[in-house]
């Protein structure tokens, strides 16, 4: 099953989801169409061979799978300038934070499959961590949508109303996860380590870790265990640090972001 990609906003987003699409070889550069109101600041896609322009219309016309890529306050305006053209045969994804699937089929009022995609900044290197939830799909589109994104990085499908729990684990955790390695490399220079080598070794090290768990489909305690020894140092750094609150603060931190999506 392959498709025709409108790309309707050609932002960081939607930029980095065409180009991870060619470089997956997922698809031609030729099947994807990006637009923009500016379209000179899109100028590399089109040197890739994507094609560009400025007509949302034109391009769901060409496409069947239209993935809509604006900030929140364009939704309403940027589907009204293509909704006429939507079909039964479209697929239409969202990749706008914090914008409803009702919302979306309130305002296009045609039933057609929606699907909302929650992806994180590593899409940029196929290696988001996407959510995904649908209406109206039938299991061969729910299939080809988490195609596409299993060419960005990993794909997770969940019930919407996880969706904001999904940002704040999936795309917040983004920033956890760079503000431990950054304490990380803080605490490797403190011992000896120039700022660069620190760097490399505790960038490499997450990315390791994060590997044995998607590789083995372990648990990290188990993974713990393999590097703790009896009156070690490994035991006794950590223990410190949970003296310290390191889990309780993270814990924390996470409730606190979701309250603030749940609660403004």
């Amino acid at each position: 099953m392959k498709h025709s990609i409108a790309i309707i906003g050609g932002g960081n987003l939607g930029s980095a989801i065409a180009e991870g699409l060619i470089k997956s070889k997922f698809c031609k550069a030729a099947d994807i169409y990006v637009t923009k109101r500016n379209t000179k600041t899109i100028n590399n896609l089109k040197a890739l061979g994507i094609k560009t322009g400025s007509d949302n219309a034109a391009a769901v016309k060409q496409c069947q799978l239209v993935i809509l890529a604006v900030k929140p306050y364009q939704v309403s305006e940027v589907l009204n300038s293509f909704k006429k053209e939507l079909t039964a045969n479209h697929i239409l994804v969202s990749v706008v934070t914090g914008v409803l699937i009702k919302d979306i089929e309130e305002i296009i009022k045609k039933k057609l499959p929606v699907c909302r995609a929650m992806p994180n900044t590593a899409i940029a290197i196929q290696e988001s961590m996407t959510c995904l939830s649908f209406n109206n799909s039938t299991e061969k589109q729910t299939g080809y949508v988490k195609e596409v994104f299993s060419n960005l990085g990993k794909v997770a499908v969940i019930n919407e109303s996880l969706m904001d729990a999904a940002t704040v684990l999936g795309a917040c955790g983004t920033a956890y996860a760079m503000r431990y390695i950054r304490a990380n490399i803080q605490g490797g220079i403190e011992i000896g380590f120039d700022a660069v080598t620190a760097n490399l070794i505790a960038a490499q090290t997450v990315k390791g870790a994060a590997q044995l768990l998607l590789e083995h489909g372990t648990h990290p305690e188990q993974e713990i265990d393999k590097v703790t020894t009896p009156k070690g140092c490994t035991i006794a750094g950590l223990n410190e640090m949970e003296h310290r609150g390191f889990s309780s603060s993270l814990i924390k931190g996470i409730a606190t972001s979701y309250n603030k999506i749940v609660k403004g």
